[in-house]
C-alpha cells in the first residue's frame, strides 16, 4: 500500500515537472530588463555602437627608427610632410653654426700657437695675445653649446615621430562629438519621471 501510494505521487511530481518544462519558452536572445522596462514606461533608449579602428602597436617603433636612421624619415612614414623643413632646419642650422664656430676656433688657437711659438700670423697682426685667446674660448664655448642644441634637436626629432605615430591611432574621427539633449529617467522607487538635460560626449 505504501509502496503503490508513493508510486503514485512520483507520477504526479513527473507530470507537474514536465508541464512546467514545456510551458517555458526559450528566448532566441537574451533581453536587458532593464531597457524593455525603460521603453514600455515611454522612455526612448537608444544604443549606438561606434567600431574602433584598428592599432599597430609596432608603428611608433619604426617612426622612431626611421628618425634615428635619417632625420625626417620618421615624419614621411607619419605623413607629417610639413614637418620636414622644421627638422632640416633645426638639425641643418646646428650644424652649420657647429662648424662655423669650429673652423673660427681652430683659426685662432692656430694664430695663437704660432705666437706663442714666436711666429706670426699676417691675418691676425692686428690682434693681441688676449684678444686671440678670448676669440679662441668665445668660439670654442659657441661650438659646444651648437653641438648640444643639435644633439637636442636630433632626439626630439626622434621623439615627435614616436608620438606622433601614437597620435595618429588615437580614436579621432566622425563618430566623435559633444552634444546637449532632452533627458528623462524614470525614478524606480517613486516611479515618477525626471526630466533634465544631458550632456553627451562621444569618444
Amino acid at each position: 500500500m505504501i509502496r503503490q501510494f508513493l508510486f503514485c505521487c512520483l507520477l504526479l511530481f513527473s507530470h507537474v515537472v514536465l508541464s512546467q518544462e514545456e510551458g517555458k519558452e526559450v528566448s532566441p536572445n537574451p533581453v536587458d530588463s532593464l531597457t524593455t522596462g525603460m521603453e514600455q514606461k515611454g522612455v526612448v533608449v537608444d544604443i549606438e555602437k561606434i567600431e574602433k579602428q584598428a592599432i599597430n602597436p609596432l608603428a611608433p617603433s619604426k617612426a622612431a627608427f626611421y628618425s634615428a636612421v635619417l632625420p625626417g624619415l620618421g615624419q614621411i612614414y607619419n605623413k607629417r610632410y610639413w614637418k620636414l623643413p622644421l627638422v632640416y632646419g633645426a638639425i641643418g642650422g646646428g650644424v652649420a653654426l657647429y662648424s662655423y664656430n669650429n673652423t673660427e676656433y681652430n683659426r685662432f688657437r692656430d694664430a695663437f700657437k704660432k705666437r706663442r711659438a714666436g711666429f706670426e700670423d699676417p691675418d691676425f697682426a692686428i690682434f693681441a695675445d688676449s684678444a686671440l685667446q678670448d676669440a679662441q674660448e668665445r668660439f670654442q664655448r659657441d661650438r659646444d653649446l651648437w653641438l648640444l642644441l643639435t644633439i637636442v634637436a636630433y632626439a626630439l626629432n626622434i621623439i615627435d615621430a614616436n608620438v606622433d605615430a601614437h597620435l595618429k591611432q588615437y580614436n579621432v574621427n566622425e563618430n566623435l562629438g559633444f552634444d546637449f539633449k532632452p533627458y528623462l529617467e524614470l525614478n524606480t522607487v517613486t516611479q515618477n519621471p525626471n526630466y533634465g538635460l544631458t550632456m553627451i560626449v562621444k569618444f
